[in-house]
């Protein structure tokens, strides 16, 4: 594998591991912060719905990553990274999280990310459909979660700062 394909396939990845990380310690420890004015059409309609919208800021740092060769040598659809990543809120653990990416296509590059965030609130799951080379930021979306998360929705936006820590921005709707 060149190089670049193998250096970009890390930014990548490593950010949608931390956006996913994000999601799930933020949601626990960040205080409730509006998305919307009062005014926009975001929080009539949330607000109409029983939902609100919080907006939270996190740093991920990665503890441990593996790449699993399972098919073919070298890069083939069905490899795996596995990342596990400690989350922070002002300096202080938050939660930790877990992504899988299985490569699905290899020229271009795509990979299929599920993560699990788990809090003391509970948990919150997410995913994106990543492509290769990494763009300088990846929304990855909320899928749903378990206890106080059951009904969670929205995004995190993951930015790499470095090659194992992500500061991530939630934007939730529950």
């Amino acid at each position: 594998m060149p190089n670049t394909l193998k250096l970009n396939k890390v930014r990548y990845l490593t950010a949608a591991a931390g956006i996913a990380t994000a999601l799930a310690a933020g949601a626990a420890t960040a205080p409730t912060v509006s998305a919307a004015t009062p005014a926009s059409p975001a929080s009539i309609s949330a607000h109409a719905a029983g939902h609100h919208m919080e907006t939270f800021e996190l740093t991920g740092k990665q503890t441990s990553l593996e790449d699993l060769d399972l098919g073919r040598a070298g890069i083939s659809p069905g490899d795996q990274r596995v990342i596990h990543e400690d989350l922070y809120r002002d300096g202080k653990k938050a939660g930790d999280h877990s992504v899988v990416c299985t490569y699905t296509h290899v020229d271009p590059a795509a990979l299929q990310c599920l993560g699990t965030f788990s809090l003391p609130e509970g948990q919150i799951a997410a995913q994106a459909l990543l492509h290769l080379p990494a763009p300088s930021y990846v929304d990855v979306a909320i899928t749903g979660g378990s206890g106080d998360y059951h009904n969670a929705r929205g995004f995190v936006r993951t930015v790499p700062a470095g090659d194992t820590e992500r500061h991530f921005t939630v934007h939730l709707n529950r």
